[in-house]
């Protein structure tokens, strides 16, 4: 048995968030993505806190049960913002690691970029290093997979995404993680969605505006993880992740796992993590 992970509110960069937490000692930061919830890291929260962490998931602004943003800022430069700011707020210092995936992971790269003396270390799953933007977007096949984005973008979003209890999230889930039974994780994701306002401020990272020159490289040795069968992000083209990331970082790909790895095999990503921030 490991130490049990428990649920408070804090507030941090004008948010109220709702974090899952366990352990103590360093800050291990862990951001999820969309479709998702923290609820997805609890397995490596647990893992965290057993190598001697102060493991830490929010639910990410906009996300039930945190608030959503007053001012409507949805952008990188806020959900990294949010990440510094809970730095502060946990009690971090400068041992403190940041783990990300999906939007999490991209916030990850911009906190980490933008407060290098926060986070010791990064680790990423399932988005490639911002740099890698353009290439991705060129792609015609990756621009199939992407077509997601101009539906979650559009205007009639809140009704095409809650239609039919949220079929869309199933439908994303499916795809992304092919072979993976994620029923149970789509639901939890669900109840971060179906409050109204919930609904449209997760839309809205979808509508925020380029994040333009927070795409440069941040400092930290990062270890960027990638699922061999990903379904929304093609691994052939993040083959040389790693010439875009800080000297000594690395890439892993896992066989046999899509976007959600660290749900899929929390076993191989807990293992590579730890042995990363070890």
């Amino acid at each position: 048995m490991g130490d049990p992970v428990t649920e408070r509110r804090v507030a941090a960069n004008g948010i109220d968030f709702t974090i899952l937490e366990a352990g103590a000692g360093p800050l291990a930061l862990c951001l999820h993505g969309f479709p998702d919830s923290p609820h997805s890291f609890e397995p490596l929260l647990v893992g965290l806190a057993g190598a001697g962490f102060h493991a830490v998931a929010p639910f990410m602004r906009g996300y039930a049960p945190s608030g959503v943003a007053p001012d409507g800022a949805y952008g990188l430069g806020a959900l990294a913002g949010d990440a510094n700011a809970l730095h502060g707020v946990l009690g971090g210092d400068e041992r403190a690691v940041l783990i990300g995936s999906d939007w999490g992971a991209e916030a990850a790269y911009v906190a980490g970029l933008t407060a290098p003396a926060r986070w010791r270390r990064l680790v990423t799953l399932a988005i490639p290093p911002l740099a890698l933007d353009e290439r991705l977007f060129a792609d015609p096949g990756q621009r199939e997979r992407f077509a997601y984005m101009s539906v979650l973008a559009a205007p009639d979003a809140p009704a095409v995404v809650a239609a039919g209890d949220f079929a869309l999230v199933d439908r994303l889930w499916r795809r992304w993680s092919p072979g993976h039974d994620a029923r149970h994780d789509a639901e939890r994701a669900k109840r971060c969605l179906r409050p109204r306002a919930h609904l449209d401020a997760a839309l809205a990272y979808y509508r925020a505006p380029d994040p333009g020159p927070l795409r440069r490289t941040p400092p930290q040795r990062t270890l960027y993880l990638h699922g061999e069968d990903d379904g929304c992000i093609d691994v052939r083209l993040v083959r040389d992740a790693e010439a875009h990331l800080a000297p000594g970082s690395r890439l892993d790909v896992l066989p046999g796992v899509g976007h959600f790895l660290h749900v899929e095999d929390p076993a191989a990503v807990g293992a590579r993590v730890l042995g990363w921030l070890a």
